[in-house]
């Protein structure tokens, strides 16, 4: 018996200082919960059968609310609540901003052997944000990216990446990616238009953007949270180059997954920390 609940963040982080409490249809607090480390909130109380009212809270997230229903077992599972940042449904401040890359991640993730995944990240990357201020479909996004950062944990592999086979660092040691406009999908989601440059070869490509919020930071600034996918095929970029196994299946997957975690700092440069 008891109400059990997992917090997490949009972006599928515990939240272990939220607190649940839980009201009755009349509103009377009939029990009061906080979040273990790993965002779990496991409480025994035995509790009427019937319906209520969830309450989550935590500092710098704005405050949910949920249903849950209580059976004659004395059980109630609220599921996952999901908290957002205080401010997380506004945008961003106006103006430019730059993106942190130590606080940023810019992945890949291919198929192998058609049974597993591959991941890995290019370490070595600037980018800056322009937040337009009076239609945000008319902010513009850049990002210049060093094609010989490629990390995948296996050096022999990385400097087969690295080669005339696929990225070509030697001839094309950056790949960009500049905006072309913006399309709304949600309240805090777009659709980003682009063009990226690789191995030489441009071609528009569309991220799914998220906004995960804005908040203050230990240095005085401001930053902004976006998460943003993307899926591209190697062909298109003149990366041909695969190993067919004996079973017909392709050593490398034809597509690649990019996956985007930017943190940006309010202003046109990074502070000094």
């Amino acid at each position: 018996m008891g109400l059990t609940a997992k917090i997490r963040t949009r972006d599928g982080w515990a939240v272990s200082h939220a607190v649940v409490t839980v009201t009755d249809m009349t509103g009377a607090q009939v029990l009061r919960a906080e979040a273990d480390p790993e965002g779990a909130v496991r409480d025994a109380t035995a509790l009427a059968p019937g319906p209520y009212t969830v309450i989550v809270t935590a500092v710098g997230y704005a405050p949910a609310a949920a249903t849950a229903l209580v059976t004659a077992s004395g059980r109630a599972e609220v599921g996952t609540v999901t908290l957002t940042r205080q401010g997380g449904t506004e945008l961003p401040p106006p103006g430019p901003w730059t993106i942190d890359p130590a606080h940023s991640a810019v992945a890949a993730v291919a198929q192998h052997l058609g049974i597993s995944s591959v991941r890995g990240r290019f370490t070595a990357f600037t980018g800056a944000i322009e937040i337009a201020p009076d239609d945000v479909a008319k902010s513009r996004v850049e990002a210049v990216i060093e094609a010989a950062s490629i990390d995948t944990g296996n050096h022999t592999r990385d400097e087969h990446l690295r080669s005339a086979d696929f990225l070509d660092v030697a001839n094309h040691p950056e790949i960009t990616y500049r905006s072309t406009g913006l399309t709304a999908a949600g309240p805090d989601r777009w659709t980003v238009h682009g063009d990226l440059s690789m191995r030489g070869v441009v071609r528009p490509v569309d991220l799914d953007l998220a906004y995960l919020g804005t908040g203050a930071d230990p240095w005085g600034g401001t930053r902004a949270a976006f998460r943003a996918t993307a899926e591209l095929r190697r062909e298109d970029f003149a990366m041909n180059y695969n190993q067919v196994l004996q079973a017909g299946i392709a050593a490398i997957g034809t597509t690649l997954r990019i996956e985007l975690d930017v943190q940006a700092v309010q202003g046109e440069s990074l502070p000094a920390v």
